[in-house]
C-alpha cells in the first residue's frame, strides 16, 4: 500500500472543507472498491479522507412519501431493512446482490453508487498492464478495447444504482455552496474515465427514493460465480399493472455500459397488455440503449442477450406478482 496522510472529519461539511483544501484526495467509506485499487497501483492519491466517523451520513428514514437512505448506511444494513424489503424490493435485493457478506458489512450505499469503472485491461497489476501497455484510463493512450474511441470503455458494475434509477430515486450532494438534489441518472456520465457528473469538493451525502404505492419492483444479475463478481449484466425492473395492461414500466441495466443505463422508449407501452409485441419492444429498446463492449471476461454478444433475457423474466415475474 502506498504512503498518503489520513484525514477524518466528523460532519459532512468538515469533509468537503478538506476535499476543496486537498483537490487530489479521495473519499472513503467501506474502502471494499477503493483500498484494493490503491494496492494495484491503480490508484494514486496523496490523502484519503476517511468517513467512519461522519454519522449524519447513517440513517434509513421516511419522510413524507420518500424513504432517505444516507449515504453511509451499509449495504448489509440496506438489505436487512425490512421497510425497503416491502416498499423497494429491488433496492434490497440488489444491495444484498454485491460482492459477499463481509463485502456488504462494510461497503456502503454512496460507495456503491460511485464504484470506480472496470474493464479487464485496467483492474490488473501492474506488472500486466504494463505488458500489455496499459491504457486509456491509467497510463495508457488508448482504449484497448474500442482502439478507435477517443473515450474509454470501462463499465461502470454498481448494482444499487439501476434498482434506484427503474424506483425514480435523486440524490443529495454536498459541495461548499451547499446541497443539489438530482435525479440519480444525472449523476453518471458515459466515459469510463470520468463516470461520475460530481464536483472536485462534492460529496454524495443521501438518496430520496418515492414510496409509490402498486409498483412491483425486482434486480437480478449475471455473474461469472453465485456470489463475490461483480454483474456481467444486471437488470432492474419497476413496474405497475392496471388489470389486463401496463400503467408503468421501468428498466435499468448496469455492467454493460460506462453509467448504468435507464432504457427509453418503454412509454410507448403504457395501456398495452404484456403480450409478445410488447416484449419485443423491450427487447429492442434493450438492443438500442446498451453498449456492451470487452470489458469483461464475457464478450459484449453474451452480456447484451443476457440483458434481455433477465429484462423478459424479471418483467414476466412482476406482472404475474402484480396480477
Amino acid at each position: 500500500m502506498p504512503n498518503f496522510v489520513l484525514l477524518r472529519p466528523e460532519t459532512a461539511a468538515d469533509a468537503v472543507r478538506l476535499r476543496a483544501a486537498h483537490p487530489d484526495s479521495r473519499f472513503v467509506a467501506g474502502g471494499t472498491d477503493l483500498l484494493p485499487n490503491m494496492r494495484r497501483g491503480l490508484v494514486r492519491t496523496p490523502a484519503v479522507i476517511e468517513l467512519a466517523a461522519v454519522r449524519e451520513l447513517d440513517f434509513i428514514r421516511r419522510s413524507g412519501d420518500e424513504l432517505h437512505i444516507g449515504a453511509a448506511c451499509t449495504l448489509a444494513a440496506l438489505a436487512a431493512d425490512p421497510q425497503v424489503a416491502a416498499a423497494l424490493p429491488a433496492l434490497s435485493e440488489a444491495a444484498r446482490a454485491v460482492a459477499g457478506p463481509t463485502h456488504r458489512a462494510s461497503a456502503t450505499l454512496g460507495g456503491n453508487l460511485c464504484l470506480d469503472t472496470r474493464c479487464r485491461y485496467y483492474n490488473q497489476s501492474a506488472f500486466w498492464r504494463e505488458a500489455n501497455q496499459f491504457c486509456m484510463k491509467l497510463d495508457g493512450d488508448g482504449c484497448r478495447v474500442a482502439p478507435r474511441s477517443t473515450r474509454c470503455h470501462a463499465a461502470f458494475s454498481g448494482d444499487v444504482a439501476p434498482a434506484l434509477i427503474a424506483l425514480d430515486a435523486r440524490v443529495d450532494i454536498l459541495g461548499t455552496g451547499g446541497v443539489r438534489t438530482l435525479p440519480l441518472a444525472e449523476l453518471y456520465r458515459d466515459d469510463g474515465m470520468a463516470w461520475l457528473a460530481l464536483g472536485s469538493e462534492e460529496l454524495l451525502t443521501a438518496v430520496r427514493v418515492p414510496l409509490t404505492a402498486g409498483w412491483q419492483s425486482a434486480y437480478a444479475k449475471a455473474r461469472v460465480r453465485g456470489a463475490i463478481d461483480f454483474p456481467l449484466s444486471g437488470v432492474a425492473v419497476a413496474l405497475r399493472r392496471d388489470g389486463e395492461h401496463l400503467a408503468i414500466l421501468r428498466i435499468a441495466c448496469t455492467g454493460v455500459a460506462s453509467r448504468p443505463c435507464a432504457i427509453g422508449g418503454l412509454d410507448i407501452l403504457v395501456g398495452r397488455p404484456l403480450d409478445a409485441a410488447a416484449h419485443d419492444i423491450i427487447a429492442l429498446a434493450i438492443k438500442r440503449d446498451i453498449l456492451a463492449m470487452d470489458t469483461t471476461v464475457a464478450g459484449m454478444a453474451y452480456r447484451r442477450r443476457a440483458t434481455a433475457v433477465l429484462a423478459k423474466r424479471l418483467v414476466d415475474r412482476l406482472w404475474q406478482e402484480a396480477g
